[in-house]
């Protein structure tokens, strides 16, 4: 397809005229369109389409369809019936009220074409561009981080259910589009097994029958990949996704205990032979989906990181969206955000962000890269002797850095000094010991350790990080840190709001790309509702939710 004219957004006189009659007191995207104008330009997406062949749709039209659909939450054929029969929307889009709209199925193709050109964060990108030319959006911020779970779209699956599933998908597939090659590789017993779909009530109830039914799962899907991975198999058969997806799954669940493909035997692995969550897949329908139990959650899927200012004046937008397998880690993404809002020229004064996000490099980076000031709760420190507050944590020693020793209570000093390297978690740090002598004489010692052997062993950062860590633990116990940090729960109500009026919580599409589309339009359709509201209400001052009761209570009463 070629983009040879680009679609002028003007609002024709006629709809113009219709939208402010039917809509006198004005509506969200009437209010929008006034304020800001066209959101996206062709010109935008030009590198995804090229100059000669059919003409295409606008693709700067089709990017605002696409925010609008999920600021309303509707499907692709809703979406394209309100093109077609709203006037607020052709007002918005900037169409003649005799415009037919498009079918449906162009959503689709388009989505396709922003991943495939990794175009997809435009839809976020061009309206903070468009907010920052409001003058609603600056560096030095306050802002705000935090995350929530989403659920994939696909079935939860226990492990028999998973290679039963996976099977069943690759034969199907095969008997589209190679069915004579396929019925000469498979006995006639494989369509009982793998006729109907893999439910777990029609799966034997008898551990023995299940360890059997497992085995045989196995041995034919084993049998079926020897014969597609065979020499004279036609290659663009073992291209499927179904059989990819099928590979790795075997490999994950079933150990090969032969390497002659003729003489292979598997085995099913036990729970502890697995790989780690972060690899191990949950679903053939979606490779990329990840489970996850955190706290009392446990869900299949991902996770989403939002973004907010805190903005004493105004409405508060999402100036950052981050999607990423449910088993990535919060703390893993804190270095990413400061470098997107650096790249945005976004990057605010003050981060309030969960302990989940805060580390010791982190504090450390967010000062001396990024220059701004990381406020949230300093995770560990979490020795016995301060969690039960008797013996002596490590605050009680003396540490010189210069002569390299430390210093207890009693006046003893160390014996060793040992830089160490943490090689799964990949992290410094320095190991101290006393001498057995002097612990063992110590009046102390039973408060002091409870090692075997009696003595005294500390663990602790290198310099700049154990005094960076004891000054944000001494920062965190201040009141004045308390009435800052109590800004960071505000988060809690923009992942609310996308959670009930934006399906925040579930992917409408399988894989990670696709579902980080679907939360950049929503975050840029947020901030569309957010200023749309804070527009139509006159631009008061901004001023946190109440409720009605809470709003009697009188201003000198504390």
């Amino acid at each position: 397809m070629s983009l040879y004219q680009a679609h002028s957004f003007e609002i024709p006189a006629e709809t113009i005229e219709v939208a402010q009659a039917a809509f006198p007191k004005g509506n969200v995207y009437l209010t929008l369109r006034d304020h800001l104008g066209p959101l996206f330009r062709d010109a935008d997406f030009a590198e995804l389409f090229a100059w000669q062949g059919q003409a295409g749709i606008s693709p700067g039209l089709l990017a605002m369809v696409t925010v609008m659909q999920f600021l309303e939450g509707l499907t692709d054929r809703q979406a394209s019936e309100a093109v077609r029969s709203r006037i607020d929307w052709k007002y918005m889009l900037g169409l003649p009220l005799k415009d037919s709209g498009f079918d449906h199925t162009v959503l689709t193709d388009y989505r396709q074409r922003l991943l495939a050109g990794g175009q997809e964060s435009l839809l976020f990108e061009q309206v903070l561009t468009r907010v920052k030319a409001q003058g609603l959006l600056s560096q030095k911020q306050l802002q705000r981080t935090d995350s929530t779970h989403v659920v994939a779209a696909i079935r939860r699956l226990n492990r028999l259910e998973l290679v039963g599933e996976t099977m069943r998908r690759v034969l199907d597939d095969l008997a589209r589009v190679a069915p004579d090659w396929l019925l000469e590789q498979i006995s006639p017993d494989w369509f009982d097994r793998y006729g109907a779909r893999i439910e777990q009530y029609r799966l034997p109830d008898k551990a023995g029958e299940r360890a059997a039914l497992q085995q045989q799962i196995g041995q034919d899907g084993q049998h079926l990949l020897h014969a597609l991975y065979a020499v004279e198999t036609p290659p663009w058969l073992r291209e499927l996704p179904a059989v990819g997806a099928m590979l790795r799954i075997w490999r994950q669940q079933y150990y090969q205990q032969d390497t002659q493909p003729e003489q292979v035997q598997l085995r099913w692995r036990e729970a502890n032979e697995l790989p780690p969550f972060k690899q191990l897949i949950v679903s053939s329908d979606d490779l990329e989906a990840r489970n996850r139990t955190k706290r009392e959650t446990n869900w299949s899927g991902y996770a989403v990181h939002l973004t907010e200012t805190c903005h004493p004046h105004g409405p508060n937008l999402i100036t950052n969206v981050e999607t990423t397998p449910a088993t990535t880690a919060d703390v893993e993404m804190t270095g990413v955000i400061h470098q997107k809002l650096a790249d945005r020229e976004l990057l605010p004064d003050e981060h309030l962000v969960d302990t989940a996000y805060v580390s010791v490099d982190h504090l450390l980076d967010s000062q001396n890269q990024y220059h701004l000031d990381l406020i949230g709760p300093v995770p560990g420190g979490g020795s016995w002797q301060r969690k039960q507050n008797q013996g002596f944590a490590i605050k009680a020693f003396a540490i010189d850095w210069q002569s390299q020793t430390v210093t207890c209570p009693h006046g003893n000093v160390s014996q060793s000094w040992h830089p160490r390297h943490d090689n799964k978690y990949d992290y410094d740090y320095i190991e101290v010991r006393f001498a057995s002598a002097d612990c063992r004489a110590c009046p102390d010692q039973p408060d002091c350790t409870r090692s075997q052997r009696g003595v005294r062993v500390l663990s602790f950062k290198p310099q700049a990080e154990y005094e960076m860590l004891n000054a944000a633990r001494q920062r965190q116990t201040s009141e004045e840190f308390k009435s800052k940090y109590k800004q960071r729960a505000g988060i809690e109500g923009t992942i609310s709001q996308g959670v009930r009026a934006f399906e925040l919580r579930r992917t409408r599409y399988l894989g990670l790309a696709k579902t980080r589309l679907q939360h950049l339009a929503v975050a840029a359709a947020m901030n569309l509702t957010r200023l749309a509201t804070w527009w139509l209400a006159g631009e008061p001052d901004y001023l946190p939710y109440r409720s009605p009761f809470a709003r009697l209570k009188p201003v000198n009463l504390t």
